[in-house]
């Protein structure tokens, strides 16, 4: 896809949104249902099986040295945002729909991002190094650590977590994970010579399950429910958890003593959530008429931060490469996410 240079969304997000556009318009019913529903189970499958492949053990048993900052990184994941996820349930359900409520609290208890967690850090100039490992680890121990948190606080109205769907999280998502571990020195040369094509295959797989998701949606009804009012509350509830989170890993790293380069990766590591794991989790762990209406929350945060961090990210790089090793603090009253983030890289 050719976009314009100055297009406002990222790629990925404008090929999502054509997808629920086309699940809009084509849904997929009977049969062809079935169908994309099979197909879906084998994407994710293929899809944790390359996130497995690409892992270096090696890597990230020596990654493990630096355990303050991973061990931060995966408070703010697995203990600051679900914190903050159920601290939201305020607005439910005055702005926000059970559902829609469930869906935000379920993008609070995912693991970070890997590629844009370290491309943002390389850009703003923190420990690369470190980044990887922490954004590694926080997606590894998603695997475990989300569908059981998912259990302990989704409620059934969202979807809710049976024994079944943790039987399902393990067969589909842990399997193909260790088994990538396993035959990761037989394919992993293969692997890296065919980087952008398999780059495909990632994105194909998630567009598969939306199609999925959103399909199953438009067919039981549940969208004639979302009206423009709930959209824009959305948003807006999105906007503020992200500016809370950066502020907090912020200001947290610069209290626990890391340097400049450490409290960039954990502002950056420690402040998303991976579209990548969410969509393949959500379709194994809810209803497929829920689906959409559970991941609709995690594909806008997405888009929030990824403009966000970029904005940091180059603000940061910038002041770096100028011989200031400090960001000013000159941050306009009520960008709350930036200068809070400032305040601790």
């Amino acid at each position: 896809m050719t976009l314009p240079r100055r297009w406002p969304l990222d790629p990925f997000i404008t090929s999502l949104l054509l997808t629920v556009g086309l699940a809009a318009l084509l849904p997929a019913r009977g049969p062809a249902a079935r169908g994309v529903s099979d197909l879906g189970v084998f994407a994710v499958g293929l899809l944790f099986f390359l996130y497995g492949a690409r892992l270096s053990t090696q890597e990230a048993w020596q990654g493990m040295k630096q355990w303050r900052l991973h061990g931060t990184v995966l408070l703010a994941t697995f203990a600051v945002f679900p914190l903050l996820g159920l601290a939201l349930r305020v607005v439910e359900p005055a702005l926000l729909s059970a559902q829609l409520y469930q869906g935000v609290l379920f993008l609070c208890l995912l693991p970070s991002t890997v590629q844009s967690s370290i491309a943002f850090t390389s850009i703003a100039r923190g420990n690369v190094a470190a980044a990887v490992c922490a954004a590694t680890f926080s997606s590894l121990a998603g695997i475990v650590v989300t569908p059981v948190l998912a259990a302990l606080l989704l409620s059934t109205d969202g979807g809710g977590i049976s024994g079944r769907a943790m039987l399902d999280i393990v067969l589909q998502l842990l399997v193909p994970f260790l088994a990538g571990q396993l035959l990761r020195r037989w394919i992993a040369g293969w692997m890296g010579r065919h980087r952008k094509s398999l780059g495909l295959v990632d994105r194909g797989s998630i567009l598969i399950v939306v199609y999925g998701a959103f399909s199953a949606g438009v067919v039981g009804g549940i969208w004639g429910r979302l009206s423009p009012v709930s959209l824009a509350v959305l948003l807006l509830v999105d906007a503020v958890l992200l500016a809370v989170v950066l502020g907090a890993t912020g200001l947290g790293a610069r209290w626990l003593g890391f340097s400049r380069g450490d409290r960039i990766t954990i502002v950056f590591c420690g402040s998303k959530k991976s579209l990548a794991s969410g969509v393949p989790m959500a379709s194994v762990l809810f209803p497929g008429p829920t689906v959409g209406m559970m991941v609709l929350p995690l594909m806008l945060f997405h888009q929030i931060q990824l403009m966000t961090c970029a904005v940091l990210a180059r603000r940061w790089g910038a002041a770096a490469a100028s011989g200031s090793v400090e960001v000013t603090r000159s941050t306009p009253a009520g960008s709350s996410a930036v200068a809070g983030a400032e305040v601790g890289a």
